[in-house]
């Protein structure tokens, strides 16, 4: 076969013999405790993902009823009703033999220390089955192909699934403002704190400030990336994600070798959506990627929250119409309300907002009104007082005894006064 590359991986390299399923290895691939039929299996979701992009939702409903290997044998016979999915396997297998490729990636992953992860394995994440459950939307579009992955790989040693059980997304826009970081990042320590597994896209802005919010409180991250995990990307966070590799995990559905293409990002998406217990969006545009990702978010019926921000702000407007246009979606401003969301239900209950406490904020109706009639400089008497507050003299009097007793008045003379202990205001 001739060394043809296909996003970054060449088709070339030296064959090396297979061995029986009692072996260690067939064509230099690590086989472990996985029978020839799961690496066949496993070979087959690579190449299928290299022929057609993840979320395919033709190449899915095939893989589900008759396996990867068959579906990959169909697809390169051209024995598929899809026009268009025939058209694309037949000019990417013009680059190499799919299986092949998914030989060499294999290969090349396990010299880089990553992992392949598929559906029967024990750390699948089960939340992205829930993916196949989206109908399409009215246009046919939205919806159509963003079925659950059909692998994953994986750097890190933690076990995938259970990284992601307890798990929230946090997303928002590349140009992100100073307000939006620090929120960001504020929230994802102390989610983290909690013992909560912060996911994101690795980006720019609010992905990053996500990650190292993550990283400062020594908890775990998850970037899930659209390229090859040994190369990741932008480059401008190579150090960032390289400590998230190394504290937590670093995924994609790209074999090794695949490169950043600008539409594999929004395939990546409906990933973030799904795989956590809920997402929240700090800032976003008016059309953003993650402004798709919560119209995923709230398909799949999970909590979609949202922090606003100035009215004032570009980068707050997608987060402000996602609040308009979805009843669904929640307004979040701490760490105590995504996980009230999130959370099962009573282990987090975040108290509402209040102002400091004052103490005649507890006095009877009776008791304010004597109170509100007091001069605010100078004494009055206790039939001024009545007048004022339009109660009974007696009243008054009991009142006002009881109003001395909480420290709140003091007698002058023949009348009383406010006590001058009032910078708590009234």
């Amino acid at each position: 076969m001739s060394g043809t590359a296909a996003d970054g991986v060449s088709a070339s390299g030296t064959s090396t013999s297979r061995t029986s399923a009692n072996g260690t290895s067939v064509d230099g691939i690590s086989v472990g405790g996985t029978s020839i039929g799961g690496l066949e299996d496993r070979i087959a979701r690579v190449a299928l993902t290299w022929l057609a992009e993840p979320g395919n939702r033709t190449v899915w409903a095939l893989v589900h009823q008759d396996g990867a290997p068959a579906t990959l044998d169909r697809l390169l016979t051209g024995d598929v009703p899809d026009r268009g999915l025939r058209t694309t396997v037949a000019a990417r297998a013009v680059a190499g033999d799919p299986r092949r490729i998914a030989e060499i990636a294999l290969r090349r992953g396990d010299r880089l220390g990553t992992r392949l992860v598929v559906p029967s394995d024990s750390e699948w994440p089960g939340r992205l089955n829930d993916l196949a459950t989206l109908e399409l939307d009215a246009s046919g579009r939205v919806n159509h192909d963003i079925r659950p992955p059909l692998c994953f790989w994986v750097r890190g040693e933690w076990s995938l699934g259970a990284t992601l059980e307890r798990s929230v997304s946090i997303i928002g826009a590349r140009a992100a403002t100073d307000y939006g970081t620090n929120v960001t990042g504020d929230l994802a320590y102390s989610v983290t704190c909690e013992g909560w597994t912060v996911l994101s896209g690795g980006a720019f802005g609010i992905d990053a400030a996500a990650h190292r919010g993550a990283l400062a409180a020594d908890g775990r991250t998850v970037a899930v990336l659209a390229c090859g995990v040994e190369r990741p990307y932008p480059a401008g966070n190579s150090a960032l994600l390289e400590r998230v590799a190394e504290t937590g995990l670093l995924i994609s559905e790209w074999p090794i070798g695949a490169d950043p293409l600008r539409h594999r990002f929004l395939i990546r998406n409906r990933v973030i959506a799904a795989a956590t217990a809920g997402t929240v969006v700090v800032e976003a545009a008016a059309r953003s990627g993650a402004t798709q990702t919560m119209s995923r978010v709230l398909a799949l019926g999970r909590p979609a929250m949202v922090v606003p921000g100035p009215v004032t702000s570009a980068m707050s407007v997608g987060c402000h119409e996602i609040l308009r246009s979805n009843p669904g979606a929640r307004i979040v401003t701490s760490a105590r309300e995504i996980l009230e969301e999130v959370g099962r239900i009573g282990e987090y209950l975040a108290d509402p907002p209040r102002g400091p406490e004052r103490r005649h904020d507890q006095l009877d109706e009776e008791s304010a009104l004597v109170l509100e009639a007091l001069p605010t400089n100078r004494s009055s008497t206790p039939e001024r007082i009545a007048a004022e507050a339009r109660l009974t003299l007696r009243t008054v009097l009991r009142r006002l005894s009881l109003l001395e007793i909480a420290g709140l008045v003091v007698r002058a003379g023949d009348g009383y006064a406010l006590r001058h202990a009032r910078s708590e205001g009234r």
